[in-house]
């Protein structure tokens, strides 16, 4: 048991994204997380270029939040 859920029971599908992480609240980074499960699927000489994808894509996220919280001083 983990702590979070009783035994025997497992998180809500709306918990836990595609790919096995658990949801950040942000539907956005959730799919771009949800692609680390392809790489169980490709050859490591692929990965470089997934993750290189994931990291981009979050970094964008990351620089809009930023974006946005800049008005809220």
């Amino acid at each position: 048991m983990d702590g979070e859920h009783p035994a025997g029971t497992r998180p809500a599908a709306d918990e836990q994204p595609a790919g096995g992480n658990r949801a950040t609240g942000d539907d956005r980074v959730d799919e771009a997380v949800a692609g680390l499960a392809s790489l169980a699927d490709k050859p490591v000489e692929e990965h470089p270029a997934v993750l290189d994808d994931i990291h981009a894509r979050l970094g964008q996220i990351l620089g809009e939040a930023g974006q946005a919280g800049e008005g809220a001083e």
